[in-house]
């Protein structure tokens, strides 16, 4: 049960330094709605998820309300459509799509994660169904968030999936072109994809889960900018020290908030993800924790380091606070959600190549980069690719969320409002990938029994 003292110890974080819980995404295992006819399969999706989550925004409210803990998203996930409409006699999954959306509004919560595949080592004819629905669904929809697995350790990565994915990229792109491509803010290609992850666009219910879960996501990148501030000029053993005691803190919030949800809801409680998640609100970046450490600005020599530091003990203070940790869990670095990014990326220091090589060491990846809308689709696929790459061979999660800005060039900026934020139009290399990406077929894994 929520414990008050716990509670009270966190208040001035709080108050004072952006803390919060990010989301309680509750996820929702949808095989038993599969249905040869489709509108007796949207039918029962939407039945299901209304009724799985009919309590959870108020339920997120009345904890927020009572102990004074902020909860910005109340938000579901579902098993990836791709599974759980392939027995539909259907040629599209839009209608599906519409069905989550609906289901989200019915609910009040912004974002319902799922539209998905899983197609790291090959494509079912679901799952290309599934794939080549995508931008029209996320053109159609306001709430739905869409996900496409393409590579993993043991698997490669599947390259026909990830020269479609480009293609799949523009096409979004273009038809919410009026919303400056904000179709692609909610389309995410990983690798090494999680089945616990409760924040958006890339949440799913794996196959491996419950039959409902509460999943919660904290914030907290705030908390660690102050705490670092106490140490100025200290070694990088203070430091770590620092931001391993600060997460245990932000972690221990969300482990208590999760089991309160979990019991009030009747639903068993997952992991907490301890993902360090900036806003575009000024002190709640993680670029400027990174700068605390004593970079000028981000993107400059050293910021992989630092990096590296800040996702390792972000984890080890985490795992000291919860029985159950998962999700993606280290440092996110999404451009337009973090206002220090934002900066670094618009003077020309952080550019895409570092982001590539910073990804080595944080969670995730390449996260919501805009690049110019011209953009070739084999461009958006070599991108993919060397991020899955990283994910691959570092047996880590890695992941796409790329924005070619209809109509934008370099030195423009993306408006998407709210925790999507405004993001930087930036450079990618001109000269071509289109003979790499059209060779298809599958990267074979790394061998494994005599990595070293």
């Amino acid at each position: 049960m929520l414990n008050q003292s716990d509670v009270l110890y966190t208040q001035e974080m709080i108050d004072k330094r952006h803390l919060d819980i990010r989301t309680i995404t509750m996820g929702i295992n949808l095989l038993d709605c599969m249905d040869t006819d489709p509108e007796r399969c949207c039918r029962k999706i939407y039945e299901k998820v209304t009724r799985c989550a009919k309590d959870l925004v108020k339920t997120g409210e009345d904890i927020e309300r009572e102990f004074g803990i902020p909860i910005v998203n109340k938000r579901v996930s579902v098993t990836p459509i791709a599974l759980a409409a392939s027995a539909c006699k259907t040629d599209s999954y839009v209608p599906m799509a519409q069905t989550l959306d609906a289901a989200a509004k019915t609910l009040g919560i912004n974002f319902i994660g799922g539209f998905s595949a899983l197609v790291q080592k090959g494509c079912t004819p679901s799952d290309w169904k599934l794939i080549r629905s995508i931008p029209e669904a996320m053109a159609c929809t306001e709430r739905v968030c869409a996900s496409v697995n393409v590579g993993s350790t043991k698997a490669g990565i599947n390259m026909d999936a990830v020269a479609e994915m480009g293609r799949i990229v523009r096409q979004t792109a273009e038809l919410t072109r009026n919303d400056q491509g904000l179709g692609c803010a909610k389309l995410v290609v990983f690798a090494n994809a999680v089945e616990d992850n409760p924040f958006m666009a890339g949440a799913f219910h794996g196959v491996g889960e419950a039959d409902c879960v509460i999943n919660v996501g904290v914030s907290g990148p705030g908390v660690v900018y102050h705490a670092l501030q106490s140490v100025k000029g200290a070694s990088f053993d203070v430091v770590a020290e620092t931001v391993k005691r600060t997460a245990f803190q932000v972690t221990r919030m969300g482990q208590i908030v999760g089991q309160e949800a979990s019991a009030r809801l009747g639903v068993p409680f997952g992991i907490v993800d301890l993902s360090l998640a900036p806003t575009p609100a000024t002190g709640d970046s993680v670029a400027r924790i990174l700068e605390e450490m004593g970079l000028e600005v981000c993107g400059t020599h050293g910021t992989t380091a630092a990096l590296a530091l800040l996702n390792d003990a972000v984890k080890k203070g985490g795992v000291m606070a919860s029985n159950h940790v998962g999700g993606l869990s280290g440092a996110f670095i999404p451009v337009s959600e973090d206002e220090g990014m934002i900066a670094a990326a618009e003077s020309g220091t952080l550019t895409l190549a570092k982001l590539e090589a910073m990804t080595c060491v944080c969670s995730v990846g390449l996260d919501m980069i805009a690049v110019p809308g011209d953009t070739p689709a084999e461009t958006i696929s070599a991108i993919i690719a060397d991020e899955a790459a990283i994910g691959m061979i570092n047996s880590k999660t890695t992941a796409v969320r790329i924005i070619p800005a209809p109509g934008m060039q370099v030195g423009d900026r993306v408006e998407m409002g709210g925790l999507l934020g405004s993001a930087p139009v930036m450079p990618v290399h001109r000269e071509s990938s289109a003979l790499f990406v059209a060779r298809g077929g599958r990267i074979p894994a790394p061998i494994q029994s005599l990595k070293n």
